[in-house]
């Protein structure tokens, strides 16, 4: 049986033995640390694996396209145009505190690559840039329903350390807030840079569905055995 702990910046699930892996899995705008984890249950993950799940919560900031209004947010969404979407402080600001979290979880036992950074809609843009630009070598990124902010930007910060990476991505066939052709961009700069990415097209919205939550539970049990 797992257990629940929450901090101001966490949600975390923790093993019933001594974690050997984790997963830190980041929500989309304006949900929680607590969006997530109803899910991990439907995984179906092997208790020998020993995954220790943190969800951290994005802090309260004003969002530009919602007129302002304060919410959960990684950065700023400027524009709904993809070019200016992002707003580069609060994504780099995020993507520090993803590697805060990633040392966190190496001074508490986890192998660098034992660890995998995942994330949803816009925690999976930071996601994508934390997890290639970290100077720790990863086990692999999983992106939901994502794109990829910033591109200039992420190639030039990318390291060395996740060169080939494994990446994981999803997306909706009819998704109406983070488009096909907005997650297709992505995956063809990060394949051009020489990221491993598996690309999984579903017949889905901006959301989780079972099929997809089969396919996240085999690729987790492919990356983290």
């Amino acid at each position: 049986m797992t257990t629940l702990t929450e901090t101001a910046t966490t949600v975390i699930l923790e093993p019933d033995r001594p974690a050997a892996a984790s997963v830190l899995w980041l929500h989309g705008l304006g949900a929680d640390g607590h969006d997530f984890v109803p899910i991990v249950a439907e995984l179906g993950l092997p208790t020998t694996l020993a995954v220790r799940f943190v969800f951290p919560r994005a802090p309260y900031r004003p969002v530009t396209i919602n007129g302002g209004y304060e919410m959960r947010a990684w950065y700023d969404i400027c524009s709904l145009s993809a070019a200016e979407r992002a707003d580069p402080t609060g994504l780099a600001q995020s993507v520090a505190t993803v590697h805060t979290l990633i040392e966190d979880e190496i001074a508490r036992g986890i192998p660098s690559s034992k660890i995998i950074v995942a994330g949803f809609s816009q925690g999976g843009a930071v996601a994508l840039h934390a997890g290639c630009a970290s100077p720790r070598r990863l086990a692999g990124i999983m992106a939901l329903s994502t794109y990829l902010p910033l591109p200039q930007q992420f190639c030039v910060a990318a390291h060395a350390a996740n060169v080939a990476l494994p990446i994981l991505q999803c997306h909706g066939l009819n998704d109406s807030v983070v488009t096909i052709s907005m997650g297709t961009a992505a995956r063809d700069v990060l394949r051009a840079a020489g990221y491993l990415v598996e690309w999984q097209a579903l017949a889905m919205e901006h959301e989780v569905t079972f099929d997809e939550v089969r396919l996240i539970a085999r690729w987790l049990l492919d990356r983290l055995s």
